[in-house]
């Protein structure tokens, strides 16, 4: 099956799901491939978040992890790995960071970021082209939109991840087609 069909067929079919990612699907399908592809390869995934989503943040790295009959993912919260990334201001600090970062994980990891487009976060995330991003208020290419304003924001959230989540292991166990 195909990651499309796939997509589609989650979200018609699992009651947790609302329209609106039916309707939005084109714009998640590449961008959720790409992380799904890296992931399933054996890349890290370091997430990162403005303070208002710290709780999400949270909540991805320890739902992934649990109690799967699947390998264990590697994901980590950025901020909880480098505490100090709140204190960076320049171009320079962050390449600093991706430095030890690339170090850190042989280059083979990726930044997935949720939050406003106002956060001082936003720059790490968009310092490097192959992020999952999820910026909110800002409709940029190879970003998932959402507003900050939008009183189901929550939801939509959980309701992704959970979307993610059900891909993820459908890689892992070969299940859909990337093409």
């Amino acid at each position: 099956m195909t990651f499309d069909q796939f997509t589609l067929q989650t979200i018609r079919y699992d009651k947790s799901m609302m329209n609106w990612l039916e309707e939005r699907r084109y714009e998640w399908l590449p961008l959720a491939q790409d992380a799904l592809e890296k992931i399933v390869s054996g890349y890290t995934t370091l997430i990162l978040s403005d303070d208002e989503r710290d709780w999400f943040a949270n909540y991805v790295v320890t739902k992934l992890n649990a109690a799967k009959n699947r390998p264990f993912i590697p994901i980590y919260d950025l901020k909880r790995i480098a505490p100090f990334i709140s204190r960076l201001t320049t171009n320079e600090e962050i390449d600093l960071l991706f430095d030890m970062l690339s170090i850190s994980y042989e280059d083979r990891f990726f930044v997935w970021y949720i939050g406003r487009s106002t956060s001082s976060y936003v720059r790490i995330a968009k310092r490097r082209d192959d992020s999952f991003l999820w910026i909110m208020d800002e409709d940029m290419q190879n970003n998932f939109t959402l507003q900050s304003f939008d009183d189901l924001l929550d939801i939509k959230l959980l309701q992704l991840f959970r979307l993610f989540e059900k891909s993820l292991e459908a890689a892992i166990f070969g299940e859909v087609e990337f093409g």
